[in-house]
């Protein structure tokens, strides 16, 4: 388990969430827009239509600055000096399409860009940019009914604290005081924290629109921190998953239960988590089956066939084992763990489990590879 833990790690560290393509790029098209990510008013950083962004920074008296993207900081674009001693550049080629952390390094110091808005990545506060993806409409802001996202702070004996979670409850929560929802407890990855999904990964938003539409029945998504420690670069081997454990199925659920209308039953309660979290999702739920019908791993290793034969009542417990990757995570060794996820999904459902394999089209270790896998997962889950 532990060389599993790492090897996540792993990838996200090292996954520098944009692709340049090896052959020769094409000329740029100069029809550069801001990011819909800018603080209001700010012009920088730019998108243009192919995928290139491009960056401007206000820094007279430094002697570099560099834009460095990705989870870890991978990658980065140099900037040049202009005549006006600002810093402006143009990334190598097109970045893959969605959500993507980065920060300045000027004259070595990290810094974040003040054009842009901060989001919780890589154990800080990251500056982000979102390039507009094709498929971009099913985590729009639509005319819709919207749910809530609120916070909840809950305690915990456990770790001896209150400790914070965010709850989405459906648009027509409130309208019948008599229904009651299932509910999908959904882990970020390593270096976030219990903002990413409904920030980054527009996780109300992608739930908001499936209802509107008619693909799924309205749930709630809970979202809560995964740790109950820090940890740091090259510290994820020593990783334990047993706290958290306990704060999520000893004190958390017993929380959501009581203070919210849910099913509070194993068949209407799911778990979810991307990288990190889909490693605590594997865990937790195959320890605890007696809590969890739904199974769901996003970029966070595999269910084998000797997994459920070890694992007793699998078979008869596990209404859905999903797992999905980006298409450009799978081949060659990646560090998941538990063999081939594809060859893996279809020797569970040879064995008569509802088991579903989903590969996110031209996306790595990247929020639109997690955005799309929750499209395909939500209509899955809770199904009678």
């Amino acid at each position: 388990m532990k060389k599993f833990i790492f090897g996540v790690a792993l990838v996200v560290l090292f996954s520098c969430n944009m692709y340049f393509a090896q052959t020769e790029q094409p000329a740029i098209i100069e029809d550069f827009k801001p990011s819909t990510l800018n603080q209001p008013g700010q012009q920088y950083p730019q998108v243009n239509s192919q995928g290139y962004a491009r960056f401007k920074i206000i820094a007279p008296k430094a002697q570099s600055v560099k834009v460095s993207l990705g989870l870890g900081g991978r990658g980065g674009t140099a900037l040049t000096r202009a005549a006006d001693s600002s810093w402006v550049g143009t990334t190598a080629g097109p970045l893959d399409k969605g959500f993507h952390y980065y920060h300045l390094n000027i004259d070595g110091g990290t810094f974040n860009d003040p054009g842009t808005l901060n989001f919780y990545g890589s154990i800080r506060w990251e500056s982000g940019i979102e390039i507009p993806a094709p498929d971009q409409d099913f985590y729009a802001l639509k005319d819709v009914p919207h749910g809530k996202v609120q916070q909840i702070l809950f305690p915990s004996k456990s770790t001896n604290t209150s400790r914070r979670a965010f709850v989405y409850t459906p648009a027509d929560y409130d309208k019948d005081q008599s229904k009651r929802y299932a509910v999908l407890y959904l882990q970020h990855g390593w270096g976030e924290d219990e903002t990413a999904w409904s920030t980054q990964g527009h996780s109300n938003l992608i739930m908001d629109n499936l209802i509107a539409e008619g693909k799924i029945k309205p749930f709630i998504i809970v979202m809560t921190y995964g740790m109950t420690n820090d940890v740091r670069i090259g510290g994820m081997a020593n990783f334990k998953i047993e706290p958290f454990q306990t704060v999520l199925v000893n004190e958390l659920i017993p929380y959501v239960d009581a203070n919210f209308r849910t099913l509070p039953d194993q068949p209407h309660r799911a778990m979810a988590g991307l990288s990190m979290g889909g490693m605590e999702t594997k865990t937790i739920t195959m320890a605890n089956l007696d809590k969890f019908s739904h199974i769901c791993l996003l970029s966070g290793g595999t269910f084998s066939l000797d997994d459920v034969n070890k694992t007793p009542g699998f078979k008869e417990k596990v209404k859905l084992a999903f797992v999905s990757f980006g298409s450009r995570e799978l081949g060659g060794n990646r560090g998941f763990g538990g063999g081939d996820p594809k060859a893996n999904a279809e020797s569970l459902k040879q064995a008569g489990l509802n088991s579903v394999f989903y590969v996110s089209p031209e996306t790595a270790h990247e929020f639109l590879s997690w955005r799309r896998a929750l499209k395909e997962l939500a209509p899955l889950l809770f199904k009678d």
